[in-house]
């Protein structure tokens, strides 16, 4: 179930507070991507939408860029080539059509190319009370594919921020042999608070992966509020490494042979069975046994 070599390697994370405009955000982004190159990281992740914090959306169309012209993405890929690093940059906003943006995480090798792409699926759709709410549907149009890759230490998924909520999305990664899952992140502070540590144990310790969650942190030029804490967590739900809320970098030590370890002791992923309706007319009470996963 996992596709983990068991060579140990140091993940980093880069907490940031991502403003108005792409190119101060850049700036910020590549001096704590240096950082955590420069401390020790094999690989970089960085939190959900890296180039831009902008909730308005004529201001936000005005700065987007296609990914053929994306200036951020250009830099970051010149940068992992620069330091010969896996950089995973949790997310940018970019130009989809004249109307829609798309939410879209990059995984790049240490040569400068693409290894992955993944466009977030869920969207951010929600009234929190106290008049703050979210539409992110509004800009964004959801990706419709869950994302795989292969790195030298083993099989990562792709997931961002508001996914974390949808645990079929990561039963699916860890399936097909993750062992490792990324949760880049912009979570609001209330929303944080609540529910971020708890959500990201859970995720890891139902499919006995590590989980790098990279975070936006702090108060943006926007004024809203994100709660930081980039957490990397092991498959047993124990913390490795954890963040504030002001932009910098956290350091883990990651042994993938854990991963097999704690799938062997607890083998859920071998034990998942589907349910579903026996008679529609009978409500939703009666299930049954619809197959067994092996």
């Amino acid at each position: 179930m996992s596709n983990a070599t068991g060579t140990p390697f140091t993940v980093g994370l880069v907490t940031m507070r991502s403003g108005l405009l792409p190119e101060t955000s850049l700036k910020q982004g590549i001096e704590l991507i240096r950082e955590a190159k420069a401390k020790g990281a094999d690989y970089v992740l960085t939190p959900e939408v890296s180039n831009i914090m902008q909730e308005n959306r004529k201001a936000l169309f005005d700065l987007l860029a296609t990914e053929e012209d994306d200036k951020s993405l250009k830099a970051y890929r010149d940068l992992a080539k620069e330091l010969k690093v896996h950089l995973h940059i949790g997310s940018l906003a970019l130009r989809a059509t004249p109307e829609r943006a798309v939410n879209r995480s990059f995984l790049i090798a240490p040569d400068g190319n693409i290894l992955a792409t993944y466009d977030k699926i869920h969207m951010f759709d929600i009234d929190l009370g106290g008049g703050e709410s979210y539409r992110e549907s509004a800009n964004y149009q959801p990706g419709e594919t869950a994302v795989i890759s292969d790195l030298p230490w083993g099989r990562i998924g792709l997931t961002i921020c508001y996914d974390v909520r949808f645990p079929a999305l990561y039963r699916a990664l860890a399936e097909a042999g993750a062992a490792f899952i990324t949760v880049p992140a912009a979570f609001t502070k209330k929303t944080g608070e609540a529910h971020w540590h708890t959500l990201l144990k859970a995720r890891a310790i139902e499919n006995g992966c590590f989980i790098f969650a990279a975070a936006q942190g702090g108060k943006h030029e926007n004024k809203r509020e994100t709660f930081g804490h980039s957490l990397v967590i092991d498959p047993w739900g124990e913390v490795l490494a954890e963040g504030g809320i002001e932009p910098g970098v956290v350091l883990a030590k990651i042994d993938p042979a854990r991963v097999v370890e704690v799938r062997k002791s607890i083998p859920s992923l071998q034990h998942g069975r589907r349910f579903g309706l026996a008679d529609p007319k009978a409500g939703p009470e009666h299930l049954h046994l619809v197959r067994g996963s092996a």
